[in-house]
């Protein structure tokens, strides 16, 4: 049984909507929820959190708790804004919960999340002097304090200092089997999402264009929109490949693609092009190869190659192995 199954869900807000969403999460599942500023993300949270009417079923453990208050649906919502009480001290923020329920083994929980987040120097804190990682370290001690069932994170790293960002990723990839919740995390960074998630749904304009497990997801994009989000490059007719059909596309990363000038390329596909543009950047070149109508861009390490193509309307090789391929 799904632990958590978000069916045919309409929610609108002035002139978006998210529409049809359909989502399975299991039990110890670290979802993430992967899309651009502005397309729906924090919104979805915020209507399985009860915050927005909504259409459809959000169903729990088999129950529907869609028409639930929202105080009552046991979720834990840490907001990219941290929405923390600026008239009480840290330790009062992370203990609010405590006023308004029982919460279960208080003491050791309370101890163990101190220490989990490194928060010990701050609880007599005010948190109006705080810096803005330690603001969203205290946020997520506090959500997760008042035991939630369902642990809601929005963008939960975006504040969070670089050298201590890793430390908090490494925590959150457990915190879902430490604290016994269910965990979606928002994010619009493919690294945090790569390193965080089971599984991952991609959200583009309030609708649901892929889902699927992490590693699937990130190289094998369902479609020409999802490939372009995630930063495909160099998307082209497979028909370039000697294929029949002119409705499949290919990709190939940039960083593979082979170049030459003396036409010694050993590789699958070979093509003969001419240099557009070749930029130095630090240590590599780009470089962009037109080949017939379709422009290749390519990167090549400075260390690999004594000279950058940069006489424009030269007329060079480029190839690349089927192993390579990326079908979309």
């Amino acid at each position: 049984m799904d632990y958590l199954k978000i069916k045919n869900l309409f929610s609108n807000n002035g002139d978006f909507a998210l529409e049809n969403i359909n989502l399975d999460i299991q039990k110890n599942e670290y979802f993430v929820l992967l899309g651009q500023s502005g397309s729906g993300k924090t919104m979805l949270l915020e209507t399985i959190a009860g915050l927005n009417e909504c259409s459809g079923n959000i169903i729990f453990k088999g129950k529907d708790i869609s028409l639930v208050a929202t105080e009552k649906r046991e979720i834990g919502f840490v907001y990219q804004d941290f929405a923390l009480f600026p008239n009480l001290s840290v330790e009062e923020n992370i203990r609010f919960s405590a006023r308004y329920k029982k919460i279960e083994d208080a003491e050791n929980l309370f101890a163990d999340l101190i220490d989990f987040l490194k928060l010990d120097h701050l609880l007599g804190r005010d948190t109006q002097d705080l810096s803005g990682g330690e603001k969203q370290r205290v946020a997520i001690a506090r959500a997760i304090f008042s035991r939630p069932k369902i642990l809601l994170l929005d963008e939960p790293l975006s504040a969070i200092d670089p050298t201590f960002r890793n430390t908090i990723m490494k925590s959150l990839k457990d915190i879902h089997r430490r604290y016994d919740v269910i965990t979606i995390h928002v994010t619009h960074n493919f690294r945090e999402a790569s390193y965080l998630a089971d599984k991952i749904a991609i959200i583009i304009d309030g609708k649901i264009k892929q889902v699927g497990d992490a590693k699937d997801v990130l190289n094998h994009p369902a479609n020409i929109e999802v490939a372009k989000f995630l930063g495909f490059k160099n998307i082209f007719p497979t028909i370039m490949l000697g294929y029949e059909s002119s409705t499949k596309v290919y990709s190939v990363d940039p960083n593979i693609i082979r170049v030459s000038n003396n036409k010694q390329l050993q590789t699958d596909y070979i093509f003969e092009g001419v240099v557009d543009e070749c930029m130095g950047i630090v240590d590599h070149y780009k470089l962009f190869v037109k080949v017939k109508q379709y422009q290749f861009f390519i990167k090549i390490l400075k260390r690999d190659y004594e000279g950058c193509y940069a006489d424009r309307e030269n007329v060079i090789q480029i190839g690349f192995d089927k192993k390579d391929i990326s079908f979309i």
